[in-house]
């Protein structure tokens, strides 16, 4: 299976398996992991997803023996913005918009479209020994996933201009510097943290998460004012459906002290 999903509760872990090419992507590949972005999304057991690639690679980018053919053939066609919004990127999930959050777990190279990939998630979690960069800089490949728009979002407008133009390395150190990524781990672990950090995540009322989530997401590049009542329009009844009977647990005397273990 080119991809497959491991479940635990409401934590589910995307699993893309194609080590001998390091997880670099084509189209059987791009298409199966949009499939179980999909499946996730709809579910409504599952609260939060990993991302991992297997063997020691998170993606390597798209399978460039694919490129030149797949750039003037039908395929190709398939992938195009169109009036009627296909959503399927050539690194498959890079143009959908989910509900609930994805948690990239990165081992290795994250480079090109395998980066793209990478910030298209919510968090990225590393090891120490991986690294990420724009290595399709050197081939003429553009960013065509997000690259573009999401960098810039994440580490602000010169640092990805460097990386954009460049396509230099960036090693998990930098990255954590940076804020490309928010976890860097011992090589080996970073799909345990990832995971443990997606079971914090889904013990929460996941209603309220999930609207300011949204927001969050939402309000770049919006006016102050227009982004302040978006949050209250899309949170105001969360109030009453989530955040009534947390209060009431905490009256109870849950969570005192900032204690996240007992709530």
């Amino acid at each position: 299976m080119p991809v497959r999903v491991e479940k635990n509760g409401a934590v589910w872990t995307v699993i893309h398996s194609r080590a001998q090419a390091r997880n670099a992507m084509d189209i059987e590949h791009a298409r199966a992991l949009y499939a179980a972005f999909l499946e996730f999304e709809a579910d409504d057991s599952a609260s939060v997803a990993v991302l991992w690639g297997e063997g020691g690679a998170f993606c390597a980018g798209w399978d460039l023996t694919q490129v030149a053919a797949l750039a003037e053939g039908e395929a190709w066609a398939a992938l195009d913005f169109t009036e009627e919004g296909h959503v399927i990127g050539p690194m498959g999930p890079s143009r959908l918009d989910l509900s609930k959050p994805v948690i990239a777990a990165i081992e290795g190279p994250a480079v090109a479209g395998g980066m793209e990939l990478a910030i298209w998630a919510d968090m990225r979690v590393m090891g120490q020994g991986a690294f990420m960069g724009v290595y399709c800089r050197r081939w003429g490949v553009p960013l065509i996933d997000g690259g573009t728009v999401r960098l810039p979002r994440l580490v602000g407008e010169g640092r990805a201009m460097d990386l954009i133009l460049t396509g230099r390395k960036v090693t998990a150190e930098e990255a954590l510097d940076i804020g490309l990524c928010e976890y860097v781990v011992p090589d080996g672990t970073a799909r345990d943290k990832a995971e443990e950090i997606a079971h914090q995540i889904a013990r929460f009322p996941q209603g309220c998460l999930r609207a300011d989530r949204a927001s969050a997401r939402a309000q770049a590049g919006m006016a102050q004012r227009a982004a302040l009542r978006q949050e209250w329009e899309g949170s105001k009844d969360m109030v009453q459906a989530e955040g009534a009977k947390g209060a009431a647990r905490f009256a109870g005397g849950k969570g005192r002290h900032g204690d996240f273990g007992d709530i």
